[in-house]
């Protein structure tokens, strides 16, 4: 490709800070509330105008929707705090397939306004990471792009909560990224209004009866333990695997599939979180790429409006109120980490030292459904948020290093709040302990981290 030169620059300071938060979703939320109230002058960056990251963007409601019936073990922590404040605030509802939340994507960002200014974090929004300061293998800060300009960030301690790895990438720590072709898919998410929610209830319950084996229909294979066969799933396949066999259904793109989960029914007339499009061989970290799931994700959403306006009692007369104004997506850089976690210490309950949360037996992706409901858990360890060769900066959320399979375990939103009250927690002791990151003292760690609320065994 073809490239240009650009000429050198002075570059502003804009802002200082002991510890740097790069990403205002799940993972950076929770990394800049720990680190604040750890005691560390602490900055939150947000490309958008607000936080929440895929819940306000995406329009995914439920943080902890593996909460089924049975024993689950998770960290708690800042996680029970976002969904009981969010509960007090009215920015939820219960989650209609587990004991968990629903989170109103658009309250929700009032109530991360409030928990983050309340605990004293500085905020910037509208605002772009573009590249890294690193000398000596050290990061110093980032470099962004905002209208105010291109301007510089100095911190002491940066925690990459991007969800793609971009500062990481940038800064040049190591990492793995899988091809295009094995990349999980990205979504284009919709709701939609004008629901009579009394007959399309009805059919939910009485025709459609829809459970987690619905999931191996069509659109893919899974493997489960069998456990999660019975369990009710808001999951919604048939009306376009009919419509496909009559050739009614218009997908140019052999490798989009629909058929998929909704979240809300609500009293006004609404079925919120139409998970229904999901489309394969897009690296997200490519804006070609980014730019044609855009275009299909609407096209295609609009089509599946279709049939489900022909086919489902109740929806009749459904109109989309809104698409998501983010892609959902799952899966790009993966920190190459000081360790990484495999699918089998997810299956066997892996124990580390240096442990810093725990999270249930829960993976969904890559053809494997397994649901939390028999009390098993793994740790996941400090040293899977610590890059090898860059030091001073931490890595948090579904970018941490691990395998794919584990992947489809760590990437769930609560785990990424988990691994943010983590790294904001050791940044901040980093800072106070006058230590990089990659050598904070474990044991005091663990003990700020159990202070926090935070299980980790």
């Amino acid at each position: 490709m073809d490239s240009i030169m650009e000429k050198p620059r002075s570059i502003p300071v804009l802002e200082k800070a002991q510890v740097l938060v790069v990403g205002g979703g799940p993972s950076g939320i929770a990394a800049a509330l720990a680190s604040a109230r750890s005691g560390a002058d602490t900055l939150l960056l947000e490309r958008y105008g607000y936080f929440g990251g895929v819940i306000t963007q995406v329009g995914i409601e439920a943080v902890a929707w593996y909460r089924h019936e049975g024993k689950v073990n998770e960290a708690g922590g800042i996680l029970r705090e976002m969904e009981d404040t969010a509960l007090r605030m009215g920015a939820s509802v219960k989650e209609c397939q587990s004991d968990s939340q629903a989170l109103d994507p658009e309250m929700f960002k009032y109530v991360c306004d409030q928990m983050l200014q309340q605990a004293g974090v500085r905020l910037l929004l509208d605002i772009y990471a573009v590249a890294a300061i690193v000398e000596d293998g050290l990061i110093r800060g980032i470099i962004t792009e905002s209208k105010s300009g291109r301007t510089a960030i100095l911190a002491d301690r940066v925690i990459d909560c991007t969800g793609d790895g971009d500062n990481m990438h940038l800064a040049g720590a190591l990492y793995k990224k899988a091809s295009r072709q094995d990349l999980m898919s990205v979504t284009e998410l919709f709701s939609c209004r004008g629901v009579d929610t009394e007959q399309f209830t009805r059919y939910v319950q009485n025709d459609l009866n829809p459970t987690y084996r619905d999931w191996g229909g069509e659109c893919w294979a899974q493997q489960s333990t069998g456990k999660e066969e019975n369990l009710f799933s808001p999951y919604l396949e048939k009306p376009f695997v009919e419509a496909r066999k009559r050739g009614d259904l218009v997908i140019d793109d052999p490798s989009t599939s629909i058929g998929g989960t909704w979240s809300t029914i609500t009293p006004e007339g609404e079925v919120t979180q139409l998970n229904l499009v999901f489309m394969r061989n897009i690296d997200c970290t490519d804006v070609r790429d980014t730019t044609k799931a855009h275009l299909n994700g609407r096209r295609y959403c609009i089509e599946a409006l279709r049939i489900l306006r022909e086919q489902v009692p109740g929806l009749q007369n459904a109109r989309l109120r809104n698409f998501g104004m983010a892609l959902g997506t799952r899966e790009s850089h993966l920190l190459d980490g000081r360790y990484t976690l495999t699918k089998e210490d997810v299956f066997n309950q892996a124990r580390f030292e240096d442990s810093i949360a725990i999270f249930p037996e829960f993976i969904d992706g890559r053809g494997y459904l397994v649901l939390s409901t028999n009390g098993r858990y793994y740790q996941i360890p400090y040293r899977a948020l610590v890059p090898k060769n860059v030091d001073n900066l931490l890595v948090a959320g579904r970018c941490i290093s691990g395998e794919p399979i584990a992947h489809t375990s760590f990437r769930n939103m609560s785990c990424c709040v988990a691994t943010g009250q983590a790294a904001g927690t050791a940044a901040a002791l980093s800072v106070q302990s006058h230590t990089t990151t990659a050598d904070v003292h474990i044991p005091t760690l663990q003990q700020m981290l159990e202070a926090q609320g935070v299980r980790l065994r």
